[in-house]
């Protein structure tokens, strides 16, 4: 078995472990009423971005905390439609429904019109050093840890750094094992954790390091005030710093 359908084979059991938490995490989360899979509705864009980006020989991994509108809609990590469409040029793959959808939250693919502008940041800036389309994968492949788009009963998004109790750790653990898998399939080097909770979580995975060196970028979503200070430029450069290309 290759690289591309290690990895493929990965993604497929984090997708079906996903699947079947959800019902209990809905049950015994109060803050969790829908969660979307995008493993599952995405997956052709999803399975498309790995045999693209997957065999390269990408030795950095950046891990991202879980699906925002970008990943939501095309399966792939961080991925503005935008961005998928014009720079990774990933088109025309069909993109189904969660199970259950909130209203306020519906799920378009990849002709979704509205930007994210965290993927836009970590995409954009990638092409612009790397060059557009597969060329990245030759340095660096990104995963989220965890699979799932978590909303409350208004519609709200829940990130799995707000959830506690037993299942949360189950799901937890399902998702550190995919992570570790990916970075031995790919033997990466070094990994980056974009934002707080997934420099946490790769701290916690790979105790000592396992070989791999650890780091970390601040999280460019608007929220966040250092991604948008001197118009964004202070990001930018953490992330290059961090990619060894300052």
């Amino acid at each position: 078995m290759n690289i591309v359908e290690q990895l493929l084979e990965n993604a497929d059991t984090l997708r079906k472990k996903a699947n079947e938490i959800i019902p209990r995490l809905i049950k015994n989360s109060s803050k969790i009423e829908f969660a979307y899979n995008p493993l599952e509705y995405a997956w052709s864009p999803h399975s498309e971005y790995i045999r693209r980006h997957g065999g390269m020989g990408a030795k950095i991994l950046l891990v991202g905390m879980n699906p925002g509108h970008g990943m939501g809609n095309t399966g792939i990590p961080f991925g503005c439609p935008k961005m998928v469409r014009e720079v990774l040029k990933i088109t025309g793959l069909e993109v189904g429904s969660p199970v259950n959808t909130h209203p306020k939250r519906p799920v378009i693919g990849l002709e979704h019109p509205k930007p994210e502008i965290s993927g836009t940041r970590i995409w954009g800036l990638l092409s612009e050093i790397y060059g557009p389309e597969n060329a990245a994968g030759g340095e660096v492949f990104i995963v989220n840890h965890c699979p799932l788009w978590m909303f409350d009963e208004k519609g709200r998004n829940i990130t799995p750094d707000k959830l506690t109790g037993a299942v949360y750790t189950q799901l937890a653990e399902i998702c550190d094992n995919h992570l570790k898998n990916v970075v031995e399939i790919l033997q990466i080097k070094r990994v980056i954790g974009v934002g707080r909770y997934a420099q946490k979580r790769i701290n916690e995975i790979f105790i000592n390091g396992d070989g791999v060196e650890l780091d970390g970028i601040p999280h460019p979503s608007p929220a966040n005030p250092f991604a948008n200070r001197n118009r964004g430029e202070d990001w930018r450069k953490a992330f290059k710093n961090a990619l060894n290309q300052s």
